[in-house]
C-alpha cells in the first residue's frame, strides 16, 4: 500500500463478474490501473471461500477477501493489528463472523418442516440441478456447495408465503438476503460489519485511508453503508437497485464489469495520490 491512499472492496457476481457470462473482461482497464497503482482490491462476496480462491487467482488477486456475505474475512499477517485475534485455517489468517453451517442447517430443517417444497436450498441440489440454476461449470458448482456460514436457497410461495418466512426467519435468530438469483439464509453477519472489520485493521497502519465499495444489489448495501465511496452498478436492462439510495452513493452508467470500469476510471485520477 505505499502507493496509495484507498482501499476498494468489491463484489462479485453482477458487479465485477458478468452475472450471466461471469466474465471481468469489461474491467481489465480498471483492473490494470487498480494493479499499477499497488490499490489494495477486496473481493467481498456471497461466494465461498472455495470458490473466491479460484477467482483470486483468475485475477491475480491477494489481497484479502471476504466470503458469504461477511461470513468470514481471510488475510495475511501484515495486517494482524486490531482488537480480535485472528485464528488460522488453510494457510489464512481469518476472524470467523458467521454461524457455522451445522448450526445453520439445523435452523434451516425448522424452515423446511414448516414450508416443506415451497424451499430448496443448496444442501439438497446436485450438482447438475446447480449448473442449470446458475450458469456456473460442474467444477464451479462444486466448489458453491462448500458453504460454511451461509445456505442460499430457492422460494416458491406467494407474497404472503414470503412475509411468513421472513418472520420465521427471524424467530430463529438469523437473518434473510435476497440476492439475483438466491435467496440467503445466515446469522448476524453481513458484508458491511466485515468491511468495518477490515478497515480498521488497515488504517492502523496507514492513517488517512479512503474506503471505496462497489455493488449492485441489496445486499451489498450495508457495504455501501460502510465506505466513503459507495458506488452502485445498473443491473441488465440498466436500472439500478430502487433499493439503494444512500448518502454520496454515485451511480455508474454500465451493466456490471461495464459500470464497474467506468465508475473506478471515473475516481482513480482524482484519489490517488501523485508519487
Amino acid at each position: 500500500m505505499d502507493k496509495t491512499d484507498f482501499i476498494i472492496f468489491t463484489d462479485l457476481d453482477g458487479t465485477l463478474l458478468d452475472r450471466n457470462s461471469y466474465s471481468f473482461s469489461a474491467a481489465i482497464e480498471a483492473l490494470n490501473r487498480i494493479k499499477e497503482m499497488n490499490i489494495p482490491l477486496i473481493l467481498c462476496s456471497s461466494k465461498t471461500k472455495a470458490e473466491i480462491e479460484i477467482w483470486r487467482e483468475r485475477l491475480d488477486n491477494n489481497d484479502p477477501f471476504i466470503s458469504e456475505n461477511g461470513g468470514a474475512i481471510f488475510f495475511s499477517d501484515n495486517l494482524n493489528s486490531g482488537n480480535k485475534n485472528p485464528d488460522e485455517r488453510d494457510g489464512y489468517r481469518f476472524i470467523e463472523l458467521g454461524i457455522p453451517y451445522t448450526e445453520l442447517m439445523a435452523r434451516f430443517n425448522e424452515l423446511k418442516n414448516k414450508f416443506g417444497d415451497r424451499i430448496r436450498g443448496f444442501s439438497e441440489m446436485d450438482v447438475d440441478e446447480l449448473v442449470g440454476l446458475t450458469g456456473l461449470s460442474q467444477a464451479e458448482a462444486v466448489l458453491a456447495k462448500q458453504r460454511e456460514y451461509t445456505e442460499p436457497f430457492v422460494f416458491k410461495g406467494s407474497k404472503t408465503d414470503e412475509k411468513e418466512l421472513e418472520k420465521s426467519i427471524e424467530g430463529l435468530n438469523l437473518s434473510l438476503t435476497k440476492g439475483g438469483r438466491f435467496y440467503c439464509l445466515l446469522g448476524d453477519n453481513d458484508k458491511g460489519k466485515a468491511v468495518k472489520i477490515l478497515t480498521h485493521r488497515y488504517r492502523k497502519s496507514h492513517s488517512g485511508i479512503e474506503t471505496v465499495a462497489i455493488g449492485d444489489g441489496y445486499n451489498d448495501l450495508p457495504m455501501l453503508k460502510a465506505v466513503d465511496v459507495p458506488i452502485l452498478v445498473q443491473k441488465p436492462g440498466g436500472s439500478y437497485d430502487i433499493q439503494i439510495d444512500i448518502p454520496k452513493l454515485h451511480r455508474a452508467h454500465g451493466v456490471g464489469p461495464v459500470g464497474w470500469n467506468a465508475g473506478l476510471m471515473k475516481i482513480l485520477p482524482f484519489t490517488v495520490k501523485k508519487i
